[in-house]
């Protein structure tokens, strides 16, 4: 990236990683509810894919 290219801020969502980092038996994180997959990709993921782990993380949240 040079320094004439601009980040669009919506690319740049804040991880939801809360530092309570322990795997469950399906490999989802206790503490922010990714699972291993969606943390390994989350830097690499598009804006719409990071708010779409964000919305599969709430459901999780909700479901426990």
């Amino acid at each position: 990236m040079t320094g004439e290219e601009s980040v669009d801020p919506e690319d740049d969502l804040p991880s939801p990683c809360v530092r309570n980092c322990c795997l469950d038996d399906k490999d989802i994180c206790m503490g922010c509810k990714r699972s291993l997959r969606e943390i390994l990709d989350w830097h690499s993921a598009s804006a719409d894919e990071k708010r779409a782990i964000l919305t599969r993380c709430e459901a999780r949240r909700r479901t426990d």
